[in-house]
């Protein structure tokens, strides 16, 4: 089986799951080496998952020639930096999201993407998993109509009581839209296409927060970012949508999207997930009713977008989540911030075709 070779730069929070999906479930890939500022943290990845190298600079792991692909794990404002050096020495890129912190830092790396004819996307990878997938062929297939519009939902009280390092969410390159939005936005453009223009209005509600998790209780961090944004969009189809992120707000649940079409509604999953449950209501229904899961990868299968991206380097063909994706997201949001700080309709430049949908795998962990 070929399998492709993959080096991790970062190893931190969210890497545990990355680790455990490439070593036990995607199996055509290979992680050969790991990197991190705090090396013990790469060491011990190594440890525990027999990691053939601990690369002392991420400079190393470009220039080492078994890797196919880097996997940037790093923060959102270190994605520039990183993927920028890895593209130069001729990687392929897969990126947490978003893709960079800002408009400007994404359109150096798409163009140095296309300049070097590198591969580069990245996450989030949810769309596919087995229920937005299934939402996609819901939706496709007739079953709401024709699609006139959506509205999404993220509203937490933020990251300080629980994550062990949070300030970097209210930093350059954090606020809920860069740090959730790309998961619901990359849904909504996987189910009803590109968008066209943005309108959003925004605020920070609070200037300052206290960190109250361990280990950096009673820290105060400042608020550099919106915490509050509520946005419309219209899809270049023609239909709209609405998308509020908050750190702002108390509530019992998180995440909430509805796809609305002219002959019924559809709940789709919370879009930070692979799985369900999918609700469809039609017109003549007395209530929704829970929709079985048509795809594979329903767990978090973080790591798919990765193993798909290897699997379009060995078939010659373009990745599903690819830089033209995550590109758009980016815009997407910063469209947003731009709206809000000068009160208009703001009209995105780039374009957006879906991708091919999933093939239900035969093998769990080898794509089509």
């Amino acid at each position: 089986m070929q399998k492709t070779n993959v080096a991790m730069i970062g190893v931190g929070n969210i890497s545990g799951t990355y680790l455990t999906n490439i070593h036990n479930v995607f199996q055509e890939l290979r992680l050969v080496g790991v990197c991190d500022l705090v090396r013990s943290r790469a060491e011990d990845a190594q440890k525990q998952w027999n990691i053939p190298k601990v690369y002392e600079t991420m400079h190393d792991a470009f220039a080492d020639p078994e890797v196919d692909i880097v996997l940037n794990l790093t923060r959102p404002y270190e994605h520039f930096e990183v993927t920028k050096a890895a593209l130069e020495a001729g990687k392929h890129v897969y990126s947490e999201k978003p893709l960079a912190a800002s408009l400007e830092e994404g359109v150096k790396l798409r163009d140095l993407a296309q300049k070097k004819k590198l591969m580069l996307g990245g996450a989030p990878d949810t769309f596919m998993g087995a229920g937005i997938q299934t939402c996609r062929r819901l939706i496709d297939d007739g079953y709401i109509g024709v699609p006139v519009g959506s509205a999404a939902h993220m509203i937490c009280r933020g990251h300080e009581s629980w994550h062990p390092d949070p300030a970097f969410y209210y930093q350059y390159g954090g606020g809920p839209m860069l740090d959730m939005g790309p998961y619901y936005l990359t849904a909504m453009i996987n189910l009803l296409g590109g968008i066209g223009q943005v309108m959003s209005a925004s605020k920070r509600s609070f200037p300052q927060r206290v960190i109250t998790s361990q280990p950096l209780a009673g820290t105060v961090v400042d608020v550099d970012v919106s915490t509050y944004v509520a946005g419309t969009l219209q899809y270049a189809s023609g239909a709209f949508g609405t998308l509020f992120t908050t750190f702002d707000v108390h509530y019992p649940v998180q995440a909430r999207l509805e796809v609305f079409g002219s002959e019924g509604t559809l709940e789709v999953p919370d879009p930070n997930g692979f799985g369900g449950p999918v609700r469809l209501y039609r017109t003549g229904q007395p209530d929704f009713m829970e929709i079985p899961l048509m795809y594979g990868y329903a767990e978090n299968s973080r790591a798919l977008g990765l193993a798909d991206m290897g699997k379009a380097l060995a078939e010659g063909r373009q990745a599903r989540a690819d830089v033209q994706q995550t590109f758009h997201v980016l815009e997407a949001m910063e469209s947003f911030e731009i709206s809000a700080r000068e009160e208009r309709w703001v009209k995105l430049q780039s374009c957006y075709e879906r991708r091919p949908g999933m093939v239900n795998p035969v093998v769990k962990g080898i794509l089509d």
